[in-house]
């Protein structure tokens, strides 16, 4: 792993996972999605990962006129690295996945580096009235539903995405994710730095565990070398335990609402900016230093924010 003494806080704001009746702090509108990534950027976070979701209904969405709702809000407030979804909702199509990365052309986004089964069907098993009709059927389809990144939906998002300059924010949800990493980095389809993002907890993927943090780093350290930044992001109750584990090795963290509705044991998250805040306050007990947006934009080799499309 290439190493640094800063740690790069990325703040998830709200996702595709969580729904409406889950929290009433889970930010839906455009302008509750820019508030919120505005005091998460305020609070330490030097990346903010973005979706969008129909203010009507909360339902995730990519249409990219919802993201130009709030993109330029954003990052005419903050000098957080913007960094947009390609994967969009569960269920949606590679094309809908896309547009508005190819519409905004950011510094960084998200790239799904395999398939996997993706469970999020008990997440809703203690709620008995639903704001919405579509959010059960949501939670419920995935007991039957494979989150799909195929080498050829890969090796298409990275022949469109690359030549405008996007950097990727690489998920991986199992050791296996790295290997197919490693195949486009043979065929010379994507570029060092890598910025790696373990996703831990999602029922499918690498379990919650300590030693599959450290097992997917070492992973790691054989494929990639010093070519690469490694974070990790955990679902739930996980999430501070795990990340603070990946800050102890080296790596970088991510925290937000789309990972975890918690801001503790039974403490329900209130914004973004009070998980940003927490692990903050983790990291500088440790004596870590957060890395500004500008120190984050080195490490990573982005291509600035003034060449965005938005």
């Amino acid at each position: 792993m290439k190493r640094t003494d800063k740690v790069i806080i990325t703040c998830a704001v709200t996702g595709s996972i969580h729904t409406p009746t889950m929290s009433p702090h889970l930010p839906i509108t455009p302008d509750q999605i820019a508030a919120d990534a505005i005091a998460a950027a305020e609070a330490g976070a030097a990346m903010l990962h973005l979706h969008a979701r129909n203010p009507e209904t909360g339902q995730p969405s990519q249409d990219p006129d919802l993201f130009a709702q709030f993109l330029p809000r954003i990052k005419q407030s903050t000098n957080a690295i913007l960094n947009i979804t390609t994967g969009g909702g569960l269920g949606m199509s590679l094309d809908d996945r896309l547009a508005p990365t190819k519409r905004f052309q950011p510094e960084v986004c998200s790239m799904n580096m395999g398939s996997v089964n993706f469970n999020i069907s008990g997440a809703g098993t203690k709620i008995d009235h639903w704001q919405h009709d579509w959010e059960k059927p949501y939670l419920d389809m995935t007991k039957d539903f494979i989150l799909s990144n195929t080498f050829a939906q890969i090796e298409r998002a990275m022949t469109e995405l690359s030549d405008q300059g996007t950097r990727y924010e690489f998920e991986c949800y199992d050791v296996g994710h790295l290997y197919n990493l490693a195949h486009f980095v043979d065929r010379g389809m994507v570029k060092p730095p890598f910025f790696i993002q373990g996703v831990f907890g999602i029922l499918g993927g690498i379990g919650p565990d300590p030693e599959n943090v450290m097992h997917l780093k070492s992973t790691a350290d054989r494929l990639f070398g010093e070519d690469y930044i490694f974070s990790a992001l955990a679902a739930g109750k996980h999430q501070m335990r795990l990340i603070t584990l990946s800050a102890l090795l080296g790596g970088s963290v991510r925290v937000g609402l789309e990972d975890s509705l918690y801001a503790g044991k039974g403490v329900m998250a209130t914004s973004n900016a009070v998980q940003v805040a927490k692990i903050r306050r983790v990291l500088e007990e440790l004596s870590l230093t957060v890395a500004t947006p500008d120190e984050a934009r080195a490490m990573m080799q982005t291509k600035g924010g003034d060449n965005v499309a938005f």
